[in-house]
């Protein structure tokens, strides 16, 4: 455990920080299963807006710090030759 004070406010931090990054991951990827699932089911159109949602947020993730830009890149670029391949 922390022992000074300056230690203990990073473990604040971490712990909050660590709470926010979950909600958005869980996010991303209840948001890459919709695009899976409309894949799955061979609907077109219902697959390019998911993939069109999901490429917005994954992009917004990469501006909070929550992703890297690479790996952003490949998660949007799996999803849309999916999308393509219907």
């Amino acid at each position: 455990m922390a022992n000074h004070k300056s230690a203990e406010k990073r473990a604040r931090q971490t712990k909050i920080r660590t709470e926010r990054n979950r909600f958005y991951k869980t996010r991303i990827k209840n948001l890459t299963k919709d695009v899976l699932s409309a894949v799955e089911a061979n609907d077109k159109e219902k697959a390019s807006e998911a993939v069109k949602s999901a490429n917005k947020y994954i992009h917004h993730c990469v501006s909070k710090g929550v992703l890297k830009k690479g790996n952003a890149a490949r998660k949007v670029s799996r999803l849309q030759v999916k999308v393509n391949a219907l």
